[in-house]
């Protein structure tokens, strides 16, 4: 898994050549690079979602402990 710096430096390397793909492509239609752009706009998807998971986790903690501490107050809950 990759720190929040590490990831921060990708979507920052990865839009801007992104915007350098879309100069090239504002000059006339190329296939490989309007593919070339799909696939990092993918990626950039992912990574974004993936800061998102981690900002997460270092806020609220490990998914799994946090589902498991719900459903311990359920059972909790129902049993009262």
């Amino acid at each position: 898994m990759n720190t929040l710096e590490q990831i921060k430096a990708e979507i920052q390397q990865a839009t801007e050549h992104r915007a350098e793909l879309w100069r090239t492509l504002s000059q006339g239609h190329d296939a490989a690079t309007a593919a070339e752009v799909k696939e990092l706009e993918e990626r950039l998807a992912a990574l974004w979602d993936e800061q998102r998971m981690l900002k997460a986790r270092v806020r609220f903690g490990d998914r799994d402990e946090i589902i498991k501490r719900a459903r311990h107050e359920e059972r909790l809950a129902r049993a009262a």
